[in-house]
């Protein structure tokens, strides 16, 4: 049974393995391949992007129906996936090159800005949301009620914190366990992420659901005094 399982999906274990040869002898027998979903709802292409071979993914974009915004069984789109791996931004410009819709929602309701955010990919958020038409939104908010800028914050990236807030990210939005961006960049001791956020206007009175200020989150004496120096500094009130 095992092996009738490995026989029937072939094509996604050569997409996976990068072998291009095997993936364009398979799609010469049998076009229809390409639309083959397995057992996790996955068709070749999501293989393909998942570990990145950029040739196997022209290979696929070009058979006959292909659709950029394809789902797999969790609602990732191709896309999705190339904008949360390590360096998937050749590939992810390839499926932009064929019109990924960069707005799709996966089951968890997040967008690809959700992962840029995550992995501080800053060249192809800034790409999504200044040289693309539509541009992405940071406007989006996932199933536990975050934004992307939440989850920049998380990773205490101020580039990408800036270029959401330029882009007009709510800057004090709650999410569902009722903690702003400035929370979760102080929670993770991302001083100068919290700074960022103060300077452009976050404020400092919101408590999360346990009933907690953002500052009040600091994991040690040093953040805290770190952000509140910084804050004077910049004649921030806090």
């Amino acid at each position: 049974m095992a092996d009738k399982t490995e026989e029937k999906y072939a094509i996604h274990e050569a997409a996976r393995e990068g072998k291009l040869a095997v993936v364009e002898s398979l799609l010469h027998a049998n076009p229809k391949l390409a639309q083959l979903k397995d057992e996790d709802g996955r068709l070749p292409i999501h293989w393909a992007v998942s570990y990145n071979h950029p040739e196997i993914v022209s290979l696929l974009i070009s058979q006959k129906g292909f659709d950029p915004d394809a789902e797999d069984d969790s609602g990732w789109t191709p896309f999705m996936i190339a904008a949360s791996v390590k360096d998937g931004d050749k590939v992810a410009n390839i499926l932009l090159a064929r019109g990924a819709d960069v707005n799709q929602t996966n089951n968890n309701g997040q967008t690809a800005l959700h992962f840029l955010a995550s992995k501080s990919n800053l060249d192809l958020a800034r790409k999504l949301l200044e040289n693309h038409t539509p541009a992405a939104s940071t406007r989006v908010r996932d199933k536990r009620g975050q934004y992307p800028l939440h989850r920049a914050a998380a990773v205490g990236s101020v580039p990408m914190i800036n270029l959401l807030i330029k882009h007009r990210s709510p800057i004090n939005a709650t999410d569902s366990a009722g903690q702003t961006p400035l929370h979760h960049a102080v929670a993770e001791g991302h001083g100068d992420a919290a700074v960022a956020l103060l300077r452009a206007g976050a404020e400092t009175d919101k408590k999360d659901v346990d009933g907690f200020l953002a500052l009040e989150l600091a994991p040690g004496k040093d953040v805290r005094r770190y952000i509140e120096r910084k804050a004077e500094e910049e004649g921030i009130e806090l």
